[in-house]
């Protein structure tokens, strides 16, 4: 008995990962269909009220710590430092910027990681490659053994990563709980309003 749930219990996690997967492709695809009138309406306000590109791009630590290029609406002045949210003064924000913040609005361009396989709809959220403290963290709790997410348990739970250990327990938490009906549940309280704030503009 014991030697048929060790040999089950890979296949769960395979099946599993499959409709995660499948899901994210799926949602992702509806989600840029459904918001493209929006994506382009944000698009061109961002060009047409502040200098720089409407999108802003950003090198982050994938899965299995394999960098990629992060897709956001832009929402700080072009020349801004490269530094993470929390370490980001309110000045450098454009006034436009902290409505796409404050509403996750940003994030929308998130969903073609999603689609390229680079990102997850939840999971934890990717760190730059010089927060090495987050990185050493989430190295000792495997957390990158999953995909990073746009939303996921830490940031519901109002955890960002200028505090790299508490962050980095949450997330591994993620990892040990993961599921697909668990990540259903975590997209639905996002949804829902939770996490929000943003911490460079709190």
């Amino acid at each position: 008995m014991h030697t048929n749930e060790t040999t089950q219990q890979p296949k769960a996690r395979r099946i599993d990962n499959g409709l995660k997967r499948l899901f994210d492709v799926c949602a992702a695809a509806a989600g840029l269909i459904i918001l493209s009138p929006a994506f382009v309406v944000l698009a061109v306000l961002i060009r047409r009220t502040s200098p720089g590109r409407a999108f802003f791009l950003q090198e982050r630590v994938g899965r299995n710590e394999v960098p990629f290029i992060c897709i956001k609406f832009r929402t700080m002045v072009a020349g801004t430092p490269d530094v993470g949210s929390h370490d980001a003064a309110p000045s450098w924000i454009t006034p436009i910027g902290r409505t796409l913040r404050a509403y996750k609005l940003d994030e929308i361009p998130q969903l073609l990681n999603v689609l390229k396989g680079d990102m997850s709809l939840v999971g934890p959220r990717p760190c730059l490659p010089t927060q090495v403290k987050v990185l050493a963290a989430r190295r000792a709790r495997d957390v990158f053994s999953v995909r990073p997410g746009i939303t996921g348990l830490a940031q519901l739970r109002g955890i960002d990563m200028s505090t790299p250990e508490e962050l980095a327990e949450a997330d591994g938490l993620y990892v040990q709980t993961a599921g697909f009906w668990s990540d259903v549940k975590l997209i639905v309280a996002t949804i829902a309003g939770g996490g929000t704030g943003d911490a460079a503009v709190r």
